[in-house]
């Protein structure tokens, strides 16, 4: 099983302003810098939590039918499935017809379950589930929780931007980022 993000969200969970906001700066300077903190804060929250906090597209690839008829998409939450595409043992590919599967959108993580699968498929990646994740298209979709969580992680590596080099980034995780995001992790059994 491989995920693979296809298409990047249209825009960050937290503004440059907002940032800006939170960290009591008035000036320019900084702009891209703190871009690119959001960026690389909004990417380590849904790394950490396993949600996409806005909409974007992912891939996930199988080799084979799963064998109990269900998958997991592991990515939350589940939006809509966009496609699904099996790869025959010659290498052709074909649209599933969406009556032939259910999605559960309500389960974390959410579930796929083939009725009829199309036998055979080629011996690796024969199955391809193109599908959309997140909260929605714009930030105030996100819960406040995890945009606070953004803005900790930007304001910590603002504070420690100099004190190491590129190679050492990120430093380190502010106090209270894994409280904050401990509620949004997917349980494990």
């Amino acid at each position: 099983m491989t995920l693979i993000r296809t298409v990047d969200p249209g825009a960050e969970p937290v503004t440059l302003a907002e940032a800006k906001a939170h960290l009591r700066i008035d000036h320019g300077d900084d702009d891209d810098l703190l871009a690119g903190l959001i960026r690389a804060a909004r990417q380590e929250v849904e790394r950490s939590t396993g949600i996409a906090l806005l909409a974007q597209s992912w891939r996930l690839v199988l080799d084979d039918w799963p064998q109990t008829g269900c998958t997991l998409v592991r990515i939350y939450p589940l939006i809509e499935i966009q496609a699904v595409t099996a790869f025959g043992s010659e290498g052709e590919g074909s649209v599933v017809d969406p009556a032939t599967y259910q999605i559960d959108t309500v389960s974390r993580p959410a579930r796929i379950h083939f009725t009829a699968p199309v036998a055979p498929l080629r011996a690796m990646n024969g199955l391809e589930i193109d599908f959309t994740a997140g909260f929605g298209e714009a930030g105030t979709d996100v819960p406040d929780p995890l945009k606070r969580a953004i803005l900790l992680l930007v304001a910590h590596w603002y504070e420690f931007r100099a004190g190491y080099g590129p190679a050492d980034q990120p430093v380190s995780y502010p106090a209270g980022f894994d409280r904050i995001v401990a509620g949004y992790r997917a349980g494990r059994l």
